[in-house]
């Protein structure tokens, strides 16, 4: 089977030399090194790289699909039947994430009648209030 150079890997799959080596660092995919010490990739691993991407434009994160990759073999893409059982778990957290992002959006228009000056009454924020157990002032920091 012929192998692939780094160069070449990126060039077909569309992807800067930078990222195969993140995918690499992340354990998304896997190469091996030549005698002259070059990486070297099996063919598979387009197949592989364009799952990444697919599950990266449907709003996947690199830990979910590594963590979903973790079942299959470094070197290998997944098959049509594994990449089934991907997509369906995948989908019931788009479903998930839509219905959040749903309710989200349908209570925006009350943030214009409390300008986040009411933590008890924001219903994006603080929905009912959970954050006055806490105490008064300044308790909520997102990262």
């Amino acid at each position: 089977m012929a192998e692939l150079s780094v160069g070449d890997v990126a060039k077909r799959a569309g992807v800067k030399v930078s990222t195969l080596h993140f995918y690499e660092q992340k354990g998304l995919i896997s190469s091996h090194r030549n005698s002259g010490n070059q990486r070297r990739y099996q063919r598979g691993v387009l197949r592989r790289i364009a799952a990444i991407k697919s599950a990266q434009n449907i709003g996947m994160s690199l830990i979910e699909i590594a963590s979903a990759f973790s079942k299959f073999p470094a070197h290998d893409a997944p098959t049509k039947t594994q990449w089934q059982q991907l997509a369906n778990s995948w989908k019931t957290q788009l479903d998930q994430r839509i219905a959040h992002l749903t309710h989200l959006r349908n209570e925006l228009d009350q943030c214009i009648g409390c300008g986040c000056l009411s933590m008890d009454y924001c219903k994006v924020r603080n929905p009912d209030d959970v954050l006055a157990k806490e105490g008064k002032g300044a308790v909520l920091w997102e990262e």
